[in-house]
């Protein structure tokens, strides 16, 4: 059974409304063995998008955060699926409404349909294909909206570049690399909000010297290149998906909107 970027989006909006019902109660904190928070709205929300996604589609198989941590990670081949529940829970916890639902399409190490919702915000973003792409405003639990706005990169500024930086993950090393090139303002932000942003034309350049995981950045990926953008690694090469032998996490990437790699 084919599944669509629809049917993504309609199981991100639930997830939305079940992870914004927790965000509106007092709800408690744990650790996972890494030291990261985790909530009630991260396992339940990663519950629910694995119960939709097998009931749109059977056969797809899913590397899901939580489910990681456990080390229940299936045995799939090159096409599977990314979710991230709650991508960004310091922000959720902080309350500053900078957290995302994440979930990605996986082929051949390429992200090539994905969705990125901020529930707390109401913005959307949806990939429906490697150059296709469009955000709307949503309401967590609401309809898939039709009223869509094309997602596309902006025309690089003359003036300098705005550069978008991790709220809670920021290292010497992205201010570092940030110095070295013309950048004229720097805005943060939280989650996978960074990739969108510069797929909306509000920013043009994420570099991300830290670690991240496959989860965190498969959908803001599909997204910022539906719109024209590109994520590669320090070398230049395309930042790639399925990479068991590292136990799915990334190198540092940076992604770029209409600014030439360097």
């Amino acid at each position: 059974m084919a599944i669509t970027a629809d049917t993504l989006a309609r199981i991100a909006l639930d997830a939305g409304k079940l992870i914004m019902d927790i965000y509106e109660s007092d709800f408690d904190v744990a650790q996972k063995g890494d030291a990261s928070p985790v909530t009630e709205a991260d396992q339940k929300a990663e519950t629910l998008i694995l119960a939709e996604l097998a009931k749109a589609d059977p056969h797809l198989l899913v590397v899901a955060e939580e489910a990681a941590s456990e080390g229940n990670v299936p045995d799939h081949g090159p096409r599977f699926a990314l979710v991230d529940p709650l991508d960004g829970t310091r922000e959720f916890v902080s309350k500053n409404g900078e957290f995302t639902v994440n979930i990605a399409i996986i082929e051949h190490g390429r992200p090539v349909m994905g969705v990125v919702y901020a529930p707390a915000r109401d913005r959307l973003f949806v990939a429906e294909s490697h150059n296709s792409g469009w955000q709307a405003s949503a309401k967590p639990g609401g309809a898939v909206p039709t009223e869509r706005t094309p997602l596309r990169i902006r025309p690089c500024p003359a003036a300098g570049v705005t550069a978008i930086a991790s709220k809670s993950h920021r290292t010497p090393e992205t201010d570092v690399w940030l110095d070295k090139h013309n950048v004229s303002e720097t805005l943060s932000a939280g989650s996978s909000l960074k990739f969108c942003l510069i797929a909306a034309g509000e920013a043009d350049l994420y570099p991300r010297m830290g670690r991240t995981m496959e989860w965190d950045t498969a959908a803001g990926q599909a997204v910022v290149e539906a719109a024209g953008g590109r994520v590669l690694t320090e070398d230049g090469a395309p930042l790639l998906y399925g990479k068991r032998e590292r136990g799915y996490d990334n190198p540092h990437f940076i992604v770029y909107g209409d600014v030439t790699p360097c």
